[in-house]
């Protein structure tokens, strides 16, 4: 064993998120990690004699019965997704720690954790709602400050015909759509650092390529090099999280379709719109696994099972049925 054992938890927590910090993760997932693993470590600390906070905390005393209680007070007040997240952190961390001969061995597999549900699939609802958001916002609004439809269409047309999500959208690179006329792609930086290639369709290349044409007339031919990133805001400035969340939003309003977007979803609800028409138009589990990025088949094959619950319910609302269900009692014995 390496002399870390008198560390505090709070040191190592840093040294595992500077490691991290080599696959490239967001600020956000990074700092869930570490919020997630020092609100368990503070737990743990009160039931030292004192209490010890994480920075003071040491490693050998995370004894498979403190991270139980640990856990089990983390819990009480908290969503099962959250406790499990947590724990994945938390497993993350002692095989980090393992690895680096740390600690002699990883006590999470001690700690219950809850199963959670995948998250069902929370696309735009309405069959014509995404030809109504494009359709709208590529009009300029006089009620706009500084319109500028091309930027807005192209952003919505990204998340809607390649599924991004809004991680990947703001990582873009004027360069990352490649290729030539009719085997066009878009170079993704995934989840988890997994890069992807999503093939560009002619109609969302001209979208894109008239973006760029609209920015070179705001701002210059400068403005669109291959280095630069690909999305940004009315200044030229790169896009940022909550200016592209801001415009999604407002893009709705604009539409008038806030009724129709599942609570919670914003952008989310128009990369799980790309994924459910791909399910309703034939794809398979392992076609969408590879378009959305997705780590596990499972999350892709929610897609398939959501699709064949609506088809479910169209075919339940044919009136053939309820005439059948009328044949079939009148010929039932008395």
């Amino acid at each position: 064993m390496h002399d870390k054992q008198d560390e505090s938890v709070g040191r190592l927590i840093e040294e595992f998120l500077t490691a991290r910090a080599t696959r490239k993760p967001s600020p956000h997932t990074q700092e869930a990690y570490r919020r997630d693993l020092r609100a368990v470590a503070a737990l743990a600390g009160t039931q030292c004699t004192p209490p010890l906070p994480p920075d003071e905390l040491t490693i050998s005393a995370l004894s498979p019965r403190v991270m139980r209680a640990a856990f089990a007070r983390f819990a009480a007040p908290r969503a099962a997704a959250s406790v499990h997240r947590a724990w994945s952190s938390w497993n993350g961390f002692f095989s980090f720690l393992v690895a680096e001969q740390v600690v002699a061995g990883n006590p999470m597999p001690a700690v219950g954790r809850p199963r959670t549900p995948l998250p069902q699939p929370k696309p735009l609802r309405g069959e014509d709602t995404p030809e109504v958001l494009l359709a709208s916002v590529s009009r300029e609004d006089a009620r706009q400050r500084d319109p500028w439809p091309e930027r807005d269409v192209a952003v919505l047309a990204l998340a809607l015909c390649a599924g991004l999500r809004l991680a990947e959208l703001l990582a873009l690179r004027v360069s990352s759509l490649s290729g030539r006329a009719g085997e066009r792609r878009v170079a993704v930086a995934g989840k988890g650092g997994r890069p992807r290639v999503v093939p560009v369709e002619p109609e969302l290349d001209e979208v894109v390529s008239a973006y760029l044409d609209s920015r070179r007339r705001r701002f210059g031919a400068r403005s669109v090099r291959p280095d630069g990133v690909l999305l940004v805001d009315r200044r030229g400035d790169p896009l940022r999280r909550g200016g592209l969340q801001y415009l999604v939003d407002s893009c709705y309003r604009r539409a008038g379709i806030t009724d129709r977007v599942p609570a919670g979803a914003r952008l989310h609800a128009l990369r799980h719109t790309f994924a459910t028409r791909l399910a309703e138009d034939g794809a398979g589990a392992a076609e969408i696994m590879r378009l959305l990025g997705h780590a596990s088949l499972a999350s892709s094959q929610t897609y398939i099972e959501v699709t064949a619950g609506q088809q479910r319910a169209a075919v339940r609302s044919n009136r053939t049925n309820r005439v059948l269900a009328g044949l079939v009692s009148e010929g039932r014995p008395g």
